[in-house]
């Protein structure tokens, strides 16, 4: 029987990804931030995870507003990173694993969701920024990938309710696959931020601090609010907060925090990152 390990939840601001390729690692205005990897990064090596489940949201490299899913699985052998216009260098091909993928996507459907398969993906900064933070240096990150894009960009967007229950069915999927393979949940975007609007710059640190905790003790506690009630709590962007509900929402039961960093600010934008063990 398969099992997962645990979550890694972590933002993606497309700055990140300038400032590794600028190597500003320590600089003053990144170190908060970036010195926080390095535990996670050890815990991952320590537990040597073979599938890596990512949430994330899609900023109209793969969907645009034309067509845009509410939540949507790879199902691809692998998946391309392309030029986005952030000046980030596009990476080569991440790993997939199709029979893994159609097994998720068979039990979702089953379990009522109605996602859509994507047997040709491309993944952005949001996806491919994550996996190279935490498995970095030469070649591709050693884990085979299952990208679940879930719809923040265009109303109307799924409730965090919703999300969370798509996370337990990926997790109930992932306890009932044949095999001993070891999944680790990953999360990414947010915390809060606002990046346009009158409420530009806008960062909400107790709210944020508050969803760290209840992400550890207390999730379904965060499947109260309203989409509306995260915007005004988080900000506009700040409903990525959804890809860190699901990614707990797979984790059942009780977990340990194994490393937490809170930074505020880069790029206008609360920066964290949160990992944690199956209790």
């Amino acid at each position: 029987m398969s099992r997962i390990i645990g979550t890694v939840c972590l933002s993606h601001v497309p700055a990140i990804g300038g400032a590794i390729q600028k190597g500003l690692q320590d600089d003053p205005y990144w170190k908060p931030f970036f010195s926080g990897l390095p535990p996670v990064r050890e815990w991952l090596q320590k537990e040597r995870p073979d599938i890596a489940v990512v949430f994330y949201n899609d900023h109209g490299l793969n969907f645009f507003l034309d067509k845009m899913p509410t939540f949507a699985v790879g199902a691809a052998p692998s998946y391309r990173n392309e030029d986005e216009g952030w000046g980030i260098p596009a990476l080569g091909a991440f790993k997939g694993d199709a029979a893994w993928s159609w097994s998720v996507i068979e039990a979702l459907v089953a379990a009522d969701f109605d996602v859509t398969t994507c047997q040709d993906m491309l993944v952005d900064h949001a996806f491919s920024l994550p996996m190279t933070m935490l498995w970095p240096g030469p070649g591709m990150p050693p884990v085979r990938a299952i990208p679940i894009a879930i719809n923040t960009v265009q109303h109307p967007l799924p409730s965090a309710a919703r999300c969370y229950a798509l996370g337990q069915a990926v997790g109930r999927a992932i306890a009932a696959h044949a095999g001993n393979e070891k999944v680790v949940i990953l999360g990414t975007g947010g915390l809060s931020h606002q990046l346009d609007g009158q409420r530009a710059g806008f960062i909400n640190k107790e709210f944020d601090l508050l969803c760290l905790q209840k992400l550890i003790d207390d999730p379904q506690a965060l499947t109260g609010y309203s989409t509306h009630e995260l915007v005004r709590l988080a900000g506009t962007q700040g409903v990525e907060l959804l890809m860190w509900i699901a990614a707990r929402g797979a984790l059942a039961g009780k977990a340990r925090e194994v490393h937490r960093t809170y930074h505020i600010p880069i790029s206008n934008t609360a920066a964290a990152i949160q990992a944690l063990a199956a209790a």
